[in-house]
């Protein structure tokens, strides 16, 4: 005669020993290798740990990444702008997109401006991409390439209060590059114009 008690203690082991048998089952075709002995990552795998790669510095996906960079890229040429307007970076947020170095290298045209007696009017037309983006290194890094037209930015002699015609020679669409690295957040390291390319 069965009892209930010895009934249960069965069923316990029939459900322990299937568990075991489960689990050795999944670790088996997990390990699993092809008749060549070269297993290969599927590329949904490769795919999936991409994400995580990056939340390891806590950024987004690259994808995204490379959305925020932009944005970084583009929040900096607005705030320059600003500043160049007024030959003066006073009231402008241009050090949170800008590294000591970057900003050093807009200061002192900032104060050369201030010297000439200039101040820029009108509006930079951009056309930026991301060429490069790592997203995995510390720290994370991008380069971005703009073609800035410059056909409707213009000088005034703050003196005369006129606009100064653009010099000779350059073209008005010229290209620029800009390395940017994530901290706390994106920030322009490097900017550089080549005005003998033109886009």
């Amino acid at each position: 005669m069965v009892t209930a008690r010895q009934k249960c203690s069965r069923v316990g082991v029939v459900l322990r020993c299937g568990t075991a048998a489960c689990a050795l089952l999944i670790a088996g075709c997990g390990s699993g290798t092809d008749d060549k002995g070269d297993a290969k990552p599927s590329a949904g795998a490769h795919a999936t740990t991409a994400p995580v790669a990056s939340a390891a510095h806590g950024l987004p996906a690259p994808a995204e990444a490379e959305d925020e960079v932009l944005k970084a890229y583009g929040a900096m040429w607005a705030e320059r702008t600003k500043a160049y307007r007024a030959a003066s970076a006073e009231g402008t947020d241009l050090e949170l997109y800008l590294t000591p170095g970057a900003w050093a290298a807009v200061e002192a045209d900032l104060d050369r401006m201030n010297k000439e007696g200039a101040q820029m009017r009108g509006d930079l037309r951009h056309d930026p991409e991301v060429t490069t983006l790592t997203v995995g290194g510390r720290p994370p890094t991008a380069t971005v390439r703009d073609c800035v037209d410059t056909s409707a930015w213009q000088t005034l002699d703050t003196a005369t209060g006129w606009r100064l015609p653009p010099p000779d020679g350059p073209s008005a669409r010229h290209v620029a590059t800009a390395r940017l690295e994530h901290g706390e957040r994106w920030t322009v390291t490097e900017y550089a114009e080549d005005k003998t390319h033109s886009c």
